[in-house]
């Protein structure tokens, strides 16, 4: 794995980490935990009810934080309820060890965003979260805040997810032009590319019956991350419908679950990311579960194009969405190779050929 290699490591690799000591485990993975470009991180026994978020600096160890603001210890072999407006870190089961060529960042899994649980993995020593330095050798831990929900987790839940990557795999702009000239990464055939990558807009027009997205709801039953189609949407969701002025007003604090107007695609040989919220475009935050794997969205694997969902929540003052408006870029990079196997029929993944669709704790 030559440091200008340039890629993201795919499912084999990430496995050959795994076999060479690069990441470890007390247990061996799940099944289904490797993904095409990423590995899914499991919760550990214990959680750590705390004052605050924190990053631990170049000089302490995450340990040497929750000795100082910890307020207390409780056991999750057995499921726990984690309680909106509260902040919580968990020691994760996966630790690293990694080549000095190799670095990761990590990013919520799509659930996790889609129920605006709001995650974010620490390293010893980090001044910034989710970015795993090259060589890193250490333990995890995922800061965890329900924002809207209350939710139960318990020992082996996968909240976040960690994708390793070796050189400068991200594509420059004319690498983006030309591959969307290739292969057409948009259903917009004259997408707005710059080198922060693809542009994707909101779609605000909605299905045949108008709906365009769906608001959270406060006061809510607790929502089990492990189970499948365990709740009613009415329980938790407002549904929203399209406007005559082809607007949305967002709330302050609310949380919004919208789509995009384009249909995206991502190569088999490629790996994408919706940047973080960019304050340019407005006083929100767009998509807090940011990876898109091989094969999303693409034919090859079962897929006719797939809009992206939106986790929307606006900041401090009510916002003004318009139908169409620019609210993120779509940035794809290199893959060191193809994976064995694709997001999509491969993977029987939850949100092939997607529209608007919640998570999958929802029927």
């Amino acid at each position: 794995m030559a440091q200008n290699a340039g890629g993201i490591l795919p499912d084999r690799q990430i496995g050959e980490l795994s076999a060479s000591g690069a990441i470890r485990s007390p247990r061996p993975f799940d099944e289904d935990q490797i993904q095409p470009a990423s590995l899914d991180l499991r919760l550990g026994a214990k959680a750590y009810r705390v004052r605050a978020s924190f990053l631990p600096g170049a000089a302490r160890s995450v340990a040497d934080q929750l000795a100082r603001f910890s307020l207390h210890e409780f056991d999750l072999t057995g499921g726990a309820v984690l309680e909106t407006g509260c902040v919580y870190i968990v020691p994760l089961q996966e630790a690293l060890a990694l080549p000095e060529a190799v670095r990761a960042t990590t990013n919520p899994k799509s659930s996790t965003g889609r129920l605006d649980i709001f995650t974010r993995v620490l390293t010893d020593h980090a001044r910034e979260f989710d970015k795993v330095a090259a060589g890193y050798n250490g333990p995890l831990y995922l800061e965890i805040s329900p924002r809207t929900f209350p939710i139960l987790v318990r020992e082996g839940s996968r909240l976040s997810q960690i994708r390793f990557r070796t050189g400068a795999p991200t594509l420059s702009g004319a690498e983006h032009e030309s591959l969307h000239a290739a292969v057409r990464l948009s259903s917009d055939q004259e997408a707005d590319i710059s080198s922060g990558g693809i542009a994707m807009s909101i779609d605000l027009r909605g299905d045949d019956t108008g709906l365009v997205g769906y608001r959270g709801k406060r006061h809510t039953g607790v929502v089990d991350v492990d189970k499948r189609g365990a709740n009613r949407i009415v329980d938790f969701w407002e549904p929203l419908h399209r406007t005559t002025t082809g607007e949305l007003v967002l709330d302050p604090d609310e949380f919004y679950i919208l789509v995009s107007k384009e249909a995206i695609h991502v190569p088999p040989d490629y790996a994408a990311e919706m940047t973080p919220f960019d304050p340019l475009v407005g006083e929100f935050r767009v998509h807090y579960a940011g990876f898109f794997d091989p094969g999303f969205g693409h034919a090859q694997a079962g897929g006719a194009g797939a809009r992206a969902v939106l986790e929307v929540r606006s900041h401090e003052v009510p916002f003004i969405l318009e139908d169409g408006q620019i609210v993120g870029r779509l940035v794809y990079e290199r893959m060191l190779a193809r994976p064995d196997r694709l997001y999509g029929s491969d993977l029987k993944s939850n949100y092939q050929a997607q529209g608007l669709k919640l998570s999958k704790h929802f029927v």
